[in-house]
């Protein structure tokens, strides 16, 4: 009989800031050796669940408990936040808030520095917790010189060396790109089996989650467990899309196609999911659609990148002889692997780099000697961090701030922060002061600051990490409403259900180049590009190729279509009714 590490009895917490409890009746067991995924949209319970397990409730935020939490057989209340630390070791989304030392040794080392460890026994323990997350080789690296996938991986070390037996990861694959992301789920189910550890993964990308097998998914809702149960059971109804949760896109395909889905069938398992039911079914839907409809923009361009190229003062070229058009009303995908020049390129779209060769024009105009203001009246840049973009105190002057040097009306400027406070989730908070934001909802106002002032181009960089379901959709459609309306959109992204779903073209960078300029389908559809560019291909195309079609982006880009109908006709009867 299984050994439970985590118990919950009848447990709620209720902050001491909140007239409500966040947490409602809470009863959960986690066993020894487990892999559990947890999800819900935002505001459900996640994140304060996640303090719990990790000692920050209550020893952080304080608040009122009732009923018990036990951790390896020890109630919690009884326990201070060291002891809590030893047996739960948490990796963080922002794993940049999680680092002390400057190279990767010393940041490995500093929990065991904190506990007196001997000079010997901690080189030990550091190599051997280098070992398991494959860093060995980067011991001396400086921690900002790492990409995003390198990082993770030292945080995950970090916690390792104290040789914790339960693993908690919030949001790991937030700031991945796809094949970092994969990579770090065959990580973590490596050590759940090389040493039993129990494992709890909080993550909005339930799909990447689902790549390497999970034993259960806990799904959470206004504070309370709404299921708790294997992937297949979760998968075959209809409670995930309730609550907001993105299902697998092979899944949904599967749904569209009328396939009959039950709990017998595995269905995690895409390279081998379709049956012959399921082959007839796929084969009569994709033989209904229309053939794939190839959609180019006629529209006069925006932005033209002609020839640039950029370097430091070390004189290697980051940006090389990149070159390319947006089309007004025009959305597009910037893709490619953590460390390719996307941020670079960014900045240099956005004026805050000047290209050392080449030019750009925005309207037919020359702007390469724009100052940075000129430029922001033609780009508006949405920074994946969020917390670098605040001016302000609290939420409703941060979206006000940027109106300032249009001479609007006051009642002009409270029209346009209030109906981008809703677009984005955040009226109900427009009050509150920004520090008692969570990740999430900072992220969502980082965007409305930049929406508000209506700039003809829109970047945004990352603009759904951490986002739930609904949010993103809800943000998606914003942006594509404003997309019909005339304003181009530039979307850096690692992820590939956001460039598949809403973006008819994506670049993919690799190296300072552009790899190639095309549609999503023919992209995530072609193995020799996904492998140079560091992507992941779509489970689409593994449906395709189990259909043996001949043409698999084919398959993909007539998914895409009836996706978008379907999306077009919910929004038609939501505005109807």
């Amino acid at each position: 009989m299984k050994k439970p590490v985590i118990e919950f009895k009848h447990f709620s917490f209720q902050y001491n800031s909140q007239s409500e409890p966040t947490l409602h009746d809470i009863n959960l067991t986690i066993y020894e050796g487990e892999k559990v995924a947890i999800v819900g949209p935002s505001g459900s319970g996640k994140s304060t669940l996640v303090h719990c397990l990790n000692g920050l409730v209550p020893f952080a935020y304080k608040g009122e408990i009732t009923g018990n939490l036990t951790i390896q057989e020890k109630e919690t209340r009884e326990l201070d936040l060291f002891t809590i630390s030893q047996e739960v070791g948490t990796v963080l989304q922002d794993t940049d808030g999680q680092f002390i030392g400057l190279t990767v040794g010393e940041d490995i080392a500093f929990a065991l520095e904190n506990n007196s460890v001997p000079m010997q026994k901690m080189h030990e323990r550091v190599q051997k917790a280098a070992a398991l997350v494959k860093m060995s080789e980067h011991l001396n690296s400086r921690i900002h010189e790492l990409s995003g996938g390198q990082k993770q991986r030292v945080a995950l070390a970090g916690v390792l060396v104290n040789d914790v037996n339960i693993l908690l990861f919030d949001e790991p694959l937030a700031n991945l790109d796809p094949a970092s992301g994969k990579d770090a789920m065959k990580l973590i189910h490596q050590l759940q089996v090389d040493s039993n550890k129990t494992i709890i993964i909080v993550e909005h990308r339930l799909e990447d989650v689902l790549s390497e097998p999970i034993d259960r998914i806990i799904l959470m809702n206004h504070g309370r467990i709404i299921a708790d149960g294997t992937p297949n059971e979760l998968l075959t109804g209809s409670l995930l899309t309730d609550n907001w949760i993105r299902e697998p896109l092979y899944i949904k395909a599967l749904k569209y196609a009328g396939c009959e889905l039950n709990d017998q069938i595995n269905l995690t398992q895409v390279d081998s999911i379709v049956n012959d039911s399921f082959h007839q079914k796929l084969k009569a839907f994709s033989d209904a659609r229309c053939s794939p409809i190839q959609l180019g923009f006629k529209n006069e361009p925006v932005l033209t990148l002609d020839n640039i190229s950029f370097h430091y003062g070390n004189g290697l070229d980051i940006i090389k002889n990149v070159s390319f058009q947006l089309h007004k009303g025009e959305m597009i995908s910037l893709i490619g692997a953590n460390g390719t020049g996307k941020s670079t390129l960014s900045s240099l779209i956005c004026g805050f780099e000047r290209p050392t060769e080449g030019t750009i024009y925005f309207e037919g105009f020359n702007a390469i000697n724009d100052s940075i203001m000129e430029r922001a009246h033609r780009v508006g840049f949405v920074l994946q961090n969020p917390n670098h973009m605040f001016s302000k105190q609290n939420v409703l002057d941060e979206v006000a701030f940027g109106l300032a040097q249009f001479e609007l009306s006051d009642k002009e400027t409270r029209r346009r922060v209030e109906e981008t406070l809703k677009i984005c989730g955040l009226y109900p908070l427009r009050n509150w002061p920004i520090a008692a934001l969570s990740y999430g909802q900072k992220k969502r106002l980082s965007i409305a600051s930049i929406l508000v002032m209506e700039p003809p181009i829109i970047l945004l960089d990352e603009p759904t990490a951490g986002q739930d379901y609904k949010h993103t959709t809800e943000l998606m459609m914003f942006l594509e409403n404003l997309a019909k309306n005339g304003t181009a959109i530039i979307l850096i992204t690692h992820d590939m259900h956001l460039m598949t779903e809403y973006t008819d073209r994506a670049i993919v960078l690799s190296n300072g180049r552009i790899l190639v300029d095309d549609s999503p389908a023919h992209i995530l559809s072609n193995p020799t590009l996904i492998q140079e560019a560091n992507l992941k291909e779509s489970s689409l195309y593994e449906i395709a190729k189990q259909l043996k079609r001949e043409h698999p982006s084919d398959f993909v880009e007539q998914f895409i279509q009836y996706d978008r109908e379907v999306r077009f006709n919910g929004q038609r009867t939501a505005k109807l009714s």
